[in-house]
């Protein structure tokens, strides 16, 4: 088992990392399989959290990088529409960000989060504490 402790952390860091992606993965089993088998809680928290933000920085940045036309184009929104949507998303949205780890909804949240132009500062600061309580709560139920 000592192969798993040796290799299994850089792996929870690319699972946790494709997890916050559009991709279907996840990371929670192989960080609970880590913290079962004697790996640092902290460290494996440390990691995963690092991996699954950077992951969600991601879809943030394509977010971001898709033209307002585009967007517009995707989700059929006129000029006002648009406005009130950002308007709406900036009242509400941002807290919403602690639930980025959710399974189905969390990935959409930060590409829409990058595409409403959601300050940097608080998309990482919201994704991070959401996303670091839920690997504290897997590894301490381990």
């Amino acid at each position: 088992m000592e192969w798993l402790l040796d290799y299994g952390v850089v792996g929870l860091f690319f699972a946790a990392f494709l997890a916050a992606t559009v991709l279907p993965f996840s990371s929670e089993f192989m960080l609970g399989l880590l913290v079962a088998n004697g790996a640092d809680p902290i460290l494996v928290v440390a990691v995963a959290t690092a991996g699954n933000v950077l992951g969600s920085l991601t879809c943030y940045a394509l977010g971001w990088w898709v033209s307002q036309p585009v967007l517009q184009r995707w989700l059929k929104l006129s000029d006002q529409e648009l406005i009130q949507a950002r308007g709406r998303f900036n009242r509400y949205g941002s807290a919403s960000l602690l639930l980025a780890w959710v399974p189905v909804i969390g990935d959409p949240l930060t590409v829409v989060a990058g595409a409403m132009r959601t300050p940097f500062w608080l998309f990482i600061m919201l994704v991070t504490v959401g996303k670091l309580g839920r690997y504290l709560v897997v590894a301490a139920v381990v």
